[in-house]
C-alpha cells in the first residue's frame, strides 16, 4: 500500500514545481541564481508561504525579493492558469537563509578544529 500524503503537501509540491518554472520565465530575475527550497501550504489550502534562497550578492538578494513581490499577482495568476485548483492560495515569498547559517556553522567547526 502506497504512503499517504496530506493533500496540501502533495499540493505544495506541485505549487513548488510550478513556482520553479514560472520564476525562470520572469526577467527580472536574471540579477541572481534564484532557488525555490519550499513550500508550506495551509490544510485548507488558501494560504501558500513560498521559501527561496539566492545565489549571488546582498544587492541581488534584494533585487530579487522586491521583483518576487512585484511580481506575486502574476506567479499567483500562472498558479491558477498552469495548476487546476478551486481556489489559487494566497502567495507569501519568505527568504530562506538555511544555507548562509549552515555554512557559518561549519565555518565556525573548522575554525575550532584547525585551533586543536
Amino acid at each position: 500500500m502506497p504512503l499517504s500524503y496530506k493533500r496540501s503537501v502533495r499540493v505544495g509540491e506541485l505549487i513548488q514545481q510550478t513556482v520553479s518554472e514560472i520564476v525562470r520565465e520572469i526577467r527580472e530575475l536574471d540579477s541572481g541564481l534564484v532557488t525555490i527550497m519550499g513550500v508550506k501550504l495551509s490544510d485548507d489550502l488558501l494560504s501558500c508561504r513560498i521559501y527561496y534562497s539566492v545565489f549571488g550578492s546582498n544587492e541581488d538578494k534584494k533585487k530579487v525579493g522586491i521583483a518576487l513581490k512585484r511580481n506575486t499577482k502574476e506567479i499567483r495568476r500562472q498558479i491558477a492558469t498552469r495548476l487546476n485548483l478551486r481556489r489559487t492560495p494566497e502567495i507569501v515569498f519568505v527568504y530562506d537563509d538555511t544555507n548562509e547559517n549552515a555554512d557559518k556553522v561549519f565555518s565556525l567547526l573548522k575554525k575550532i578544529e584547525e585551533e586543536k
